[in-house]
C-alpha cells in the first residue's frame, strides 16, 4: 500500500544534528518550564539556579528521559492531553518514588507508558474524528452555493470520467488484433524453444545423482532464458494495453484547457482522471506479470486459474490507493479539516485491510501447495515444517493487521518502514534467485570439462561430476548467506558491519573462508595425484609393461590411503585452528601417543613398513606361487600387513611380513629343470644323453609344450660316480611356472625311451646274513635243514 502523505508525529533527535537539536531542546524546554517556575521567579527574569541547571543537564544527557520530552512536546503540539509526571521534570525532587524506584527506570517506564496512551488515543481517535466528517457533510450541503459548486464539480468530472472511458475502450478495441498477433508471436517462440530443451535433453540423459542436479540447473537456467525472452513480448503487451490509458489521460486534459471549467471542477476532473490512471497502470504491472489470456507471455509461475484470481483480486484491490488519494487531494479542496481527511483515509484503508484479509483466506491453499517442498523426506522435522507451512495465511493476516494498526496509531515511520523493507525484502529475494539461476549456471560451465584434456585423463569428467553436488552446496550455502546479509541490513540490523569490523564477527568470516580454501587446496592435490598416478597406469599399460603396471596397482590403495590420511589430518588442524582451538597441546599429545602406539607395536609397524616395501619392489603379486615362512603355495591376497599363501593341500596360510626373511618367487623371469638319471657303471653314458636331447628338442617342436621350453638339453656331465652308480645331470630352461608341467612330460616320454633302448639303471643288492658263530650262506645256496630247537634269526 503506498504511503500517504499526512501529519506524522514528532521523531527523536536525529544524532548527526546533535547539538542544534539539543539547543533547541534547551530553548524547548526553558520555555515549557516557565509558565511552571514560581510566578516571582517568572515576574523578576530571575537566571535558573544551579540545581534547576543540573536537573535540565541531567535530562537532556539522558536519552530515555530526552525522547520522553520530545514526545510531551508532540503531545502539546498536537493539543492532546500530558500527563503530569512528564511535565516536571524541573521540579525537585530531594526524594525517591514510590517502592525507591530509581529516577531512570521511573522515567523509562512514563515515556513507555505515555507513549502506549498516545497511541492508543490516535487510535480511537478514528472513531471519534469520523463525527467531524458527518459535520462537514452537513455543514456543507446546508449551504445551496455550496452546494451546487460541489455538484457541478462532479458532474462535470463523471462526465468527462465516462467520455474518457468509452474512448478508451474503442482504442482498446481498435488495438485487439495487434495483441492477437503478439500473443501468437510468443506462442510460435515458445514452441520451437520447447523443441530445442527436448532435443537437448534427450542428448543428455539422466543417469546418476550428479547428472540429476546438473540437468535441474539446466532446468532453471533455460527458465530464466525464458523469462528474459518474454520480456519483450511482456512490454509491448503493456505498451498496447497502456495505449487506451493515455488516451484516457488525454481526454482529461484537453477537457480541462478546452472546456471553461471552473478551478474547482478542473482539481476534481485531474485528480478522479490521475487517480483512475494510476489505477489502471497499478493493475496493467500484475497483468502483465500473470497475463491470465497469453500463458506464453506470462512473467510469473501460474496456472491459467490462479493468474484470473489473482488478476481479479488486484483489480479490486487497486482502487483503495486511487480512493485515498482523491480523499487527500480534495479534501482541502472542499475545506475538510485534516482529521477528517485523515479519518476517512483510515476507515477506506481499514476496509482495504479487510479485503486483503478476504484475500488471504481465499488463496490460502494455493499458497501452501506452492511452497510445499517437492521432494521431503518422511522424517519428524519436515512433517512438522510442513504444517507450519500449511499456516503461512495466520502470519500474512497477522501482518496485514498490524499494517493498519500501525497506521492507525500514527506510529511514526512503522507503516512506511513496513511497506519499505516488505518491498525491499521481495526485491532481494528476486535479485538473489537470479544470482543463483546464474551462477548455477557458472558452476555447470566450469565442471564441463575441456575435450581435450578429458582424452588426455579419460577419467577426469566422472571425478568432477563426483564434486559437482558439494560444489553446489557450498555455492548455495553462500548465495543464502549473502542473502541474509543483505535482508538483515534491509531491516536495520548491522550484519555486514558485524562480519567487516567486529572481532567475532570477522574471526568467524575468516574461518570460514580459510576452512573453504583449505578444502579446496586438500581436493584439488588429491585430484591432481590421482590423476598423475591413474595417468602413469594407463601409461604403463598402454607401453605393454604389465608387470609395472600391476604393481603401481596393487601400491595404488596404500598410496591413496596414506594420502587421504594426510590430507584429513591437515585440513582438521587448519580448521581447528581457524575456529579457535589451541592444536599445539593436541598435536603434542598425538605426537607422544603416536609414539607409544608404534614402541607398543613394533611388530605391527615391522609388517607394514615391510609390507609396503614388498608391494614397491615387486618382490611378489597375487598368482604368483612363492615359498616363503616355510610354506609353498599360490599368493591369494596381499594387503600392507600379510600376505595369504594356499598350498598345494588346500590349506590357506596367513603369513604376516614381519616373519617374512626370504620369498622364493617361482613366477618371475624363468624357470630352470634339473635331470639326474642314476646309471649303471656300465651304461653308455652319450648314448642317454642323446636320448634326452631328441625327446627334448621333440617337445620344442610341439605346438602345446613348445612355447613353455625357453632352451635345449644342457648336459652338466656326471654328477657323481662310485659303488651307488653314475649320477648324470642335464638341464633346461621353461617359462615361469610351467616347469612342473614341462618336467612331468618330459619323464613321461623318455620313460619308454629308455626302456627300448635297454638303458641299465643301477639297482641295489639285497641279501640275507646268520648270526655269529654261524656259516654265511648265500641265498643262491642248497637250503640246509634246520635243527628244530635251534630257529635261525634272520636280520
Amino acid at each position: 500500500m503506498p504511503s500517504i502523505p499526512r501529519p506524522e508525529p514528532s521523531a527523536s533527535p536525529h544524532p548527526r544534528t546533535g547539538r542544534a537539536v539539543l539547543g533547541l531542546c534547551l530553548f524547548l524546554l526553558l520555555g515549557l518550564l516557565t509558565p511552571l517556575l514560581p510566578a516571582k521567579a517568572a515576574d523578576s527574569a530571575h537566571p535558573l539556579s544551579q540545581q534547576e541547571a543540573q536537573q535540565l543537564l541531567n535530562v537532556l544527557n539522558n536519552p530515555k528521559e530526552r525522547d520522553a520530552f520530545t514526545h510531551t512536546l508532540d503531545l502539546m503540539a498536537r493539543g492532546l492531553p500530558v500527563a503530569a509526571p512528564a511535565a516536571a521534570p524541573a521540579k525537585a525532587a530531594p526524594a525517591k518514588t514510590v517502592a525507591d524506584v530509581p529516577p531512570d527506570i521511573h522515567t523509562g517506564l512514563s515515556s513507555i507508558r505515555l507513549q502506549a496512551l498516545g497511541y492508543l488515543h490516535n487510535f480511537l481517535g478514528l472513531f471519534s474524528d469520523l463525527g467531524i466528517v458527518g459535520h462537514w457533510a452537513h455543514t456543507t450541503l446546508a449551504s445551496a452555493d455550496t452546494r451546487t459548486t460541489i455538484l457541478h464539480a462532479f458532474a462535470g468530472g463523471l462526465v468527462v470520467m465516462l467520455c474518457g472511458v468509452a474512448l478508451e475502450r474503442i482504442v482498446a478495441l481498435s488495438l485487439h488484433k495487434p495483441l492477437v498477433q503478439l500473443t501468437q508471436n510468443a506462442e510460435n517462440r515458445e514452441q520451437r524453444n520447447t523443441l530445442a530443451d527436448e532435443d537437448a535433453a534427450a542428448h543428455d540423459p539422466i543417469v546418476d545423482g550428479s547428472s540429476e542436479t546438473r540437468a535441474a540447473d539446466q532446468r532453471r537456467q533455460v527458465e530464466t532464458l525464458r523469462f528474459f525472452a518474454r520480456v519483450p513480448y511482456a512490454m509491448g503487451h503493456f505498451a498496447l494495453k497502456a495505449i487506451p490509458v493515455l488516451v484516457f489521460l488525454a481526454v482529461a486534459y484537453l477537457a480541462v484547457l478546452v472546456l471553461p471549467w471552473s478551478a474547482k471542477t478542473d482539481n476534481v476532473i485531474m485528480t478522479l482522471a490521475n487517480c483512475y490512471a494510476a489505477a489502471r497502470i497499478l493493475y496493467l504491472f500484475v497483468e502483465t506479470g500473470f497475463a491470465p489470456r497469453s500463458p506464453m507471455i506470462r512473467l510469473l509461475p501460474a496456472t491459467d486459474a490462479t493468474a484470473f484470481l489473482l488478476t481479479r483480486w488486484w483489480n479490486v484491490l487497486v482502487a483503495a490507493p486511487a480512493i485515498v488519494f482523491c480523499l487527500s487531494t480534495l479534501g482541502s479542496q472542499f475545506n475538510l479539516s485534516p482529521r477528517g481527511t485523515d479519518a476517512m483515509i483510515r476507515g477506506i484503508i481499514l476496509i482495504e485491510h479487510i479485503l486483503i484479509a478476504v484475500f488471504i483466506w481465499r488463496i490460502r491453499h494455493l499458497v501452501s501447495r506452492a511452497l510445499q517442498p517437492r521432494a521431503a523426506p518422511d522424517t519428524a522435522i519436515w512433517t512438522a515444517l510442513c504444517a507450519i507451512i500449511q499456516l503461512w495465511w495466520i502470519a500474512a493476516m497477522f501482518l496485514d493487521a498490524s499494517l493498519w494498526v500501525v497506521w492507525a496509531a500514527h506510529l511514526p515511520g512503522g507503516y512506511y518502514w513496513i511497506l519499505v523493507t516488505t518491498g525491499v525484502t521481495l526485491g532481494i529475494l528476486a535479485v538473489s534467485r537470479l544470482v543463483a539461476v546464474m551462477a548455477y549456471a557458472l558452476q555447470d560451465r566450469f565442471f564441463r570439462i575441456n575435450p581435450v584434456l578429458t582424452e588426455r585423463f579419460p577419467d577426469i569428467q566422472k571425478r568432477a561430476d563426483r564434486y559437482y553436488p558439494f560444489a553446489r552446496r557450498i555455492l548455495t550455502g553462500a548465495i543464502l548467506f549473502l542473502t541474509l546479509i543483505a535482508m538483515t541490513e534491509a531491516w536495520g540490523l548491522p550484519t555486514f558491519g558485524f562480519f567487516m569490523k567486529n572481532a567475532v564477527g570477522r574471526h568467524l568470516l575468516d574461518a570460514v573462508l580459510t576452512m573453504l580454501v583449505a578444502l579446496s587446496v586438500a581436493v584439488a592435490i588429491w585430484e591432481i595425484i590421482n590423476a598423475f598416478l591413474n595417468q602413469q597406469l594407463t601409461r604403463f599399460e598402454k607401453s605393454d609393461q604389465l608387470s609395472r603396471a600391476t604393481r603401481l596397482r596393487t601400491v595404488l590403495p596404500i598410496i591413496r590411503t596414506v594420502l587421504l590420511a594426510i590430507i584429513i589430518i591437515i585440513v582438521a588442524v587448519t580448521t581447528l585452528s581457524q575456529i579457535g582451538i589451541n592444536v599445539t597441546p593436541l598435536l603434542t599429545g598425538a605426537g607422544i601417543m603416536g609414539a607409544a602406539i608404534a614402541f607398543g607395536s613394533q611388530s605391527l609397524v615391522k609388517d607394514f613398513i615391510t609390507g609396503f616395501f614388498m608391494l614397491v619392489e615387486d618382490a611378489i603379486q597375487v598368482g604368483d606361487w612363492v615359498t616363503t615362512g616355510g610354506v609353498s603355495g599360490t599368493v591369494e591376497n596381499l594387503s600392507i600387513r600379510t600376505v595369504k599363501v594356499r598350498d598345494i593341500n588346500g590349506d590357506l596360510h596367513i603369513i604376516p611380513f614381519s616373519s617374512v626373511s626370504s620369498i622364493a618367487n617361482t613366477a618371475r623371469g624363468y624357470n630352470q629343470v634339473i635331470v639326474k638319471q642314476q646309471l649303471d657303471l656300465s651304461e653308455d653314458l652319450p648314448r642317454v644323453t642323446a636320448i634326452m636331447t631328441k625327446t627334448l628338442k621333440d617337445m620344442r617342436d610341439d605346438a602345446v609344450f613348445g612355447p613353455m621350453i625357453l632352451s635345449d638339453y644342457n648336459d652338466l656331465g656326471v654328477d657323481n660316480s662310485d659303488s651307488g652308480g653314475a649320477t648324470l645331470l642335464g638341464s633346461f630352461r621353461t617359462a615361469p611356472m610351467m616347469k612342473w608341467k614341462v618336467k612331468r612330460e618330459f619323464y613321461r616320454r623318455i620313460t619308454n625311451q629308455l626302456a627300448a633302448a635297454s638303458i641299465k639303471f643301477y639297482t641295489g643288492t639285497s641279501y640275507f646274513t646268520t648270526p655269529p658263530g654261524n656259516a654265511m650262506r648265500i641265498t643262491t645256496d642248497a637250503p640246509l635243514p634246520i635243527p628244530a630247537n635251534d630257529a635261525p634269526n634272520q636280520t
